[in-house]
């Protein structure tokens, strides 16, 4: 298995006097002024000697041993494998006992990625969890990876499984550690995993993280991984669930193979679906934009790395002792929790007492509501501006409507609503999966808020709910073209039923003709947006470009999925000069090809109603489009939501005022609209938006973080 380069020895020789060949060797070493000899072996002895229990006197009769490490020209004089072996561990006990520590010598651990998976190796190797590593990295060490890689300057150059390798070594030289200085590949990685219990991935490449986990899982080989932002770990235990998807599902059904045809560009939404971006650190969110801009790749802490290190040797120990451990995933965030430091309970230098150790059911309590408030924040809005103001609190979770966040679109603050119901609704589906759900009760009656919305915490459970909190994380608008393929009968049905249950009804126009004529509506719409001064304005500053100071809300505009020549185009209609010269002219036609373009590529628009215009009713509607959303990309669809500037103007008056000069416009072309979905006289639009086939968007809208505003 080892195929490290001539020249770069990884090997600590340990030969023994009473041995011939030995002997021998030590003559030549001893004959060569240049290496340096190190013996201190009597210490080590005296420490042995004074270990509790008294050790076996066997223990203490085993001949000394000279170790010969090349790559320092040094010898060094240790203890015999079973006495070394013992001394070297005894702090370990009783965390880890004599018996399970043998276990453990047996077992047979890959890293593949040394780079993070150096900490990662040594810390096994350290705790004496596994008795054989294999070692896999194509990679040499660079300084700009002595941030986090505990290595030197006097490494730089060298193979980073072999820097790994000499280190382990100067741990314990006995210790069998196998090198692949090549990396992994399509060809070796059978190989690689021969004779392994576990595998641990730590590599950069995408390929290679499915394919690794593809051969693992036919072979039954668990495999684990640690991401260092706020200490994601991830388990695989194909050993006890061979039918596991790969990454947890979060890739869909792509294989290595059709992985290793896409473009680094289009990876990443694969890999932000692996990262799970909503849960990200603000600081690493943030970095992993600038990746490729200000960054050349993502910025890792070698405190973070530790961390991690730890994290999945506990995992190994697990593994190799026989001790329960799902698949999944989890955060060891010590952020987080250094944010919930807390005076320790004492009572005069006294135990606490019973009465006292209950005050920590409120901070969980608080933790519960915290965990649905950041999943209420990861509902959809216009121009993603987030038009409320969450309070957690231990037994209920509030989100009100802040009427400074409006804009001209938001007529009469619908479409703030329509928000609100979104959030509510990712709300119950956090509280169901948390075994809180409760009763949602609207109000509009508060001062200083149009409307908000109250989820009283309870001990309901919907298991329906709660099997939608993945999906509802994983919920984003794609604003690709797409390829418009037919929507199959069944799942047409099920968006409907979706819609229904939470009192709305959907509305789909999928046939060639509909989608032409509500694509040159929506165009038209558009049109009017762009040369409408005030619209424009507000529509110009969602957008968020590199080095954004609000990159939290708006809209990011790499996710506006557009072509270098379209991004150029963008810039130009983005300056009000060269639109209003455009109005003067009563021109732009252009400025609605993209909607155009992109309806026109839609399997199916899709509208959203709601019998009623109170705002309470327009909320209602947004849970029902957050579902619809939710479920639509559960089953393959890609979604963008397409609203035009007459979507909610119930009256003549509401378009009056979002457009002045364009308001017969709108009004004739809102009436378009509804004379192709012929909706009821009294039901209003709530959103209108694409449904297509598509990958994955490659940049996910951010959000504010929970007390931010």
């Amino acid at each position: 298995m080892t195929n490290a380069p001539d020249g770069e020895n990884f090997t600590a020789l340990v030969l023994c006097d009473d041995d011939p060949d030995d002997r021998r060797a030590l003559e030549r070493l001893r004959s060569d002024q240049d290496i340096h000899w190190i013996d201190r072996f009597e210490e080590q002895l005296d420490t042995a000697r004074r270990s509790l229990p008294p050790p076996d006197p066997d223990l203490l009769s085993e001949a000394k041993r000279w170790v010969h490490y090349p790559w320092r020209r040094t010898v060094a004089a240790i203890l015999g494998p079973r006495a070394f072996r013992a001394v070297r561990l005894d702090r370990n006990r009783h965390l880890i006992t004599a018996q399970e520590q043998s276990m453990l010598n047996g077992l047979r651990v890959g890293v593949v990625g040394v780079s993070a998976g150096h900490a990662i190796a040594y810390t096994l190797a350290a705790e004496g969890a596994c008795g054989t590593l294999r070692l896999a990295d194509f990679d040499e060490l660079e300084l700009s990876n002595l941030n986090r890689v505990p290595a030197t300057v006097l490494d730089i150059g060298l193979n980073k499984a072999i820097v790994a390798a000499r280190r382990i070594a100067e741990l314990d030289p006995y210790l069998k550690v196998e090198v692949v200085a090549s990396g992994l590949s399509p060809q070796s990685v059978e190989d690689f995993l021969d004779g392994l219990d576990v595998v641990i991935e730590e590599c950069d490449s995408l390929d290679m993280k499915v394919l690794l986990r593809q051969t693992a899982r036919a072979r039954g080989v668990p495999v684990l991984m640690a991401t260092t932002d706020r200490g994601l770990i991830d388990v695989e235990r194909y050993d006890i669930d061979p039918g596991r998807a790969i990454l947890h599902g979060l890739l869909g059904d792509f294989d290595a193979d059709r992985l290793s045809g896409l473009t680094t560009r289009e990876k990443v939404p694969y890999i932000l679906n692996i990262l799970d971006s909503q849960q990200l650190s603000s600081r690493g969110a943030a970095s992993l934009v600038e990746v490729g801009q200000t960054l050349s790749g993502w910025p890792q802490l070698a405190g973070d790395i530790w961390v991690g290190a730890a994290t999945v040797t506990s995992a190994v120990r697990r593994i190799g002792l026989g001790e329960p451990l799902d698949s999944g995933r989890v955060r060891v965030d010590v952020n987080a929790a250094l944010d919930r430091l807390a005076e320790p309970a004492t009572t005069n230098g006294k135990p606490v007492t019973t009465q006292s150790a209950q005050t920590i059911a409120p901070e969980a309590r608080q933790q519960v509501s915290a965990a649905v408030a950041e999943a209420a924040m990861c509902a959809p809005s216009g121009g993603n501006a987030q038009p409320w103001h969450v309070v957690a609190e231990p037994d209920s979770l509030t989100v009100r409507l802040v009427p400074e966040r409006t804009s001209m679109m938001d007529i009469a603050f619908r479409g703030s609503a329509v928000a609100l119901g979104a959030a509510m609704f990712n709300a119950r589906i956090a509280a169901a999966a948390q075994q809180v759900l409760g009763p949602v009760e609207f109000d509009a009656t508060q001062p200083g808020s149009p409307l908000q919305a109250r989820l009283q915490f309870g001990r309901g459970e919907d298991e329906s709910l709660a099997a939608l909190y993945q999906p509802m994380l994983l919920r984003a608008t794609n604003r690709y073209c797409g390829t418009p393929t037919p929507i199959d009968s069944a799942t047409v049905a099920l968006l409907e039923d979706v819609a229904a249950n939470e009192g709305a009804r959907l509305q789909l126009l999928v046939s060639r003709d509909e989608i032409d004529r509500a694509a040159a509506i929506l165009a038209a719409a558009d049109r009017v947006r762009y040369l409408t001064p005030r619209l424009h304005e507000e529509m110009i500053s969602e957008l968020r470009w590199p080095g954004d100071p609000s990159p939290e809300t708006g809209i990011d505009v790499a996710s506006l999925e557009l072509e270098p020549s379209e991004m150029r185009v963008l810039e130009l209609v983005s300056r009000a000069d060269v639109i209003a010269r455009l109005a003067q002219w009563d021109a732009g036609a252009a400025l609605g090809t993209n909607m155009s373009e992109r309806v026109a590529s839609s399997s199916a628009l899709a509208i959203i109603y709601v019998k009623g215009a109170e705002l309470i009713d327009f909320a209602r509607g947004g849970s029902a489009m957050q579902a619809v959303w939710i479920a639509a990309q559960q089953g393959g669809l890609a979604v963008q939501p397409v609203s035009p500037v007459f979507l909610y103007g119930c009256a003549k008056e509401d378009l009056q005022k979002a457009s002045p000069h364009f308001a017969a416009e709108l009004y004739r072309l809102q009436h378009e609209l509804r004379a192709l979905a012929n909706p009821g006289e009294d039901e209003h639009e709530v959103l209108v938006f694409r449904l297509f086939h598509a990958p994955p968007p490659s940049v996910r809208s951010r959000r504010r973080r929970l007390g931010i505003d």
